[in-house]
């Protein structure tokens, strides 16, 4: 699992079948302070949460957990948002 923000939404007009009814999110991961985040490490996961931009949330990035998540064992899906986060607190 990771933390991450949501930075963007993706709209398609065709999609698989076990995405239908569900958002698509784009997901920056969290960096400690002092670290850059990279466009390039931004991902796209499903929403399970009702989650919007700008929100902080918990991500499962594996697939088996992801499918469980959706209560989908045949899913092909890897990264589910599975939480909304209200704050955050690390010491490093």
């Amino acid at each position: 699992m990771i933390l991450g923000k949501v930075v963007g939404t993706v709209v398609t007009t065709i999609s698989h079948r076990d995405y239908k009814n569900r958002r698509l999110l784009v997901v920056q991961p969290l960096v400690f302070e002092g670290e850059q985040p990279s466009a390039e490490d931004d991902f796209i996961a499903l929403d399970n949460t009702q989650a919007g931009i700008g929100d902080t949330v918990l991500v499962n990035r594996e697939g088996n957990g992801a499918r469980q998540a959706l209560k989908n064992p045949d899913a092909c899906v890897i990264s589910v948002i599975v939480g909304i986060v209200d704050s955050i607190y690390a010491e490093y």
